[in-house]
């Protein structure tokens, strides 16, 4: 069992709280960070006390493995419908351009909410690295198979791996992200997914 996991099933107002604990935190790890961030501030944020916080978590490492499982949903469904539908190099470009123009309406500050995560966390904690590791499994499998049914389809060579395709192109949109994050400039993160874009059509056939 997971140690964000309850032990005992939560009533629909311990679920309440408890979300509303996840997205406090959430909001103040992606301003602040993990480190500055601490319990009392989430705790202060949602007007809970000591018990209660440790009624739903263990530790803070517990709050935080849910804060990852909670931005990835969120991430996710963020990019909703193009993401469910990227079966086509016409859709492909469609979400990417969104992605692109996401990043501008922010001008990319914090960065990509998993990325921000990872960054603080895979040299810390195991649990934790492990479970950004699979969050990103999580976003790679919508290309990965959309690559795949291109593939089956022809519109991809046969010698092509979809699983590599999709490994550089989520390379490329962490590093340009990241980039575009401390220049405070959208323009690394829209070259590289264009970059990107173009690298995974030079195996059209």
């Amino acid at each position: 069992m997971s140690s964000s996991t309850a032990v005992k099933p939560l009533t629909s107002r311990g679920e309440v709280t408890r979300q509303r604990i996840i997205e406090a935190a959430a909001g103040l790890i992606f301003d602040q960070g993990i480190t500055t961030t601490t319990l009392d501030q989430v705790r202060e944020a949602t007007r809970t006390s000591k018990s209660q916080l440790y009624h739903y978590f263990a530790d803070k490492s517990d709050l935080v493995r849910a804060v990852i499982a909670f931005q990835t949903d969120r991430l996710l469904d963020s990019q909703r419908p193009q993401l469910d539908n990227l079966n086509s190099w016409e859709n492909l470009r469609d979400w990417a351009d969104r992605m692109v123009r996401l990043g501008q309406e922010r001008n990319c500050r914090h960065g990509c909410p998993l990325g921000s995560l990872a960054r603080q966390i895979v040299d810390h904690d195991e649990t934790a690295r492990l479970d950004i590791v699979r969050a990103f499994d999580r976003w790679e499998r919508y290309l990965l198979d959309g690559f795949t049914l291109l593939q089956a389809r022809g519109e991809l060579t046969p010698g092509a791996d979809p699983a590599d395709i999709t490994t550089a192109f989520m390379s490329a949109m962490q590093g340009g992200l990241l980039l575009s994050q401390a220049r405070r400039d959208p323009k690394p993160f829209t070259l590289a997914m264009d970059a990107a874009v173009h690298y995974a059509e030079s195996f059209r056939p």
